[in-house]
């Protein structure tokens, strides 16, 4: 690997992590995750920033294999993955930082449409960038689930 491959690589995995981390620190104290009622299948707050830094990495490395490829599809592909990263973005700061549970878990069924398609994308270009996204699809439908639930929990305490 070149030394310009080298630098889009580590780009394309810092680029979600930053994303990540910049949604983080503008959705706000996270506390009220703590004070809210939830499902039972809640994992406990410290497995967070664990599952969503390992789903950030695969992301870049898996958009690193469509950019460094030569398919036609490339730039649609990585159009689709820029625009589900902004609802992955924003995801977080209606969740955390605005308590707007049913909006963001419509926000959230758009974000799982997006990785689909993006997958479909991704799929037609490198089966294994497809692949590394299956883990944040997955746990993207699991945070609906979460999602929904915490709404369904805590409607009448908003």
């Amino acid at each position: 690997m070149n030394k310009n491959n080298r630098s889009a690589l580590v780009i394309s995995i810092l680029l979600p992590l930053a994303i990540g981390s910049l949604s983080t620190l503008i959705s706000g104290n996270r506390s009220m995750y703590f004070l809210i009622n939830k499902p039972a299948l809640s994992p406990p707050a410290f497995i967070f920033p664990i599952v969503w830094s390992i789903l950030y990495i695969l992301m870049g490395i898996s958009s690193y294999i469509v950019y460094e490829s030569n398919s036609s599809g490339k730039s649609s592909a990585l159009k689709t993955y820029a625009i589900q990263l902004l609802f992955n973005f924003f995801w977080s700061i209606i969740f955390f930082g605005l308590s707007q549970y049913f909006f963001a878990f419509l926000w959230l069924l758009a974000l799982i449409i997006l990785i689909a398609v993006m997958i479909y994308q991704f799929y037609k270009i490198s089966p294994v960038a497809a692949y590394l996204q299956i883990p944040y699809f997955i746990w993207c439908i699991f945070a609906a689930y979460l999602n929904f639930m915490i709404y369904i929990m805590n409607k009448s305490a908003g």
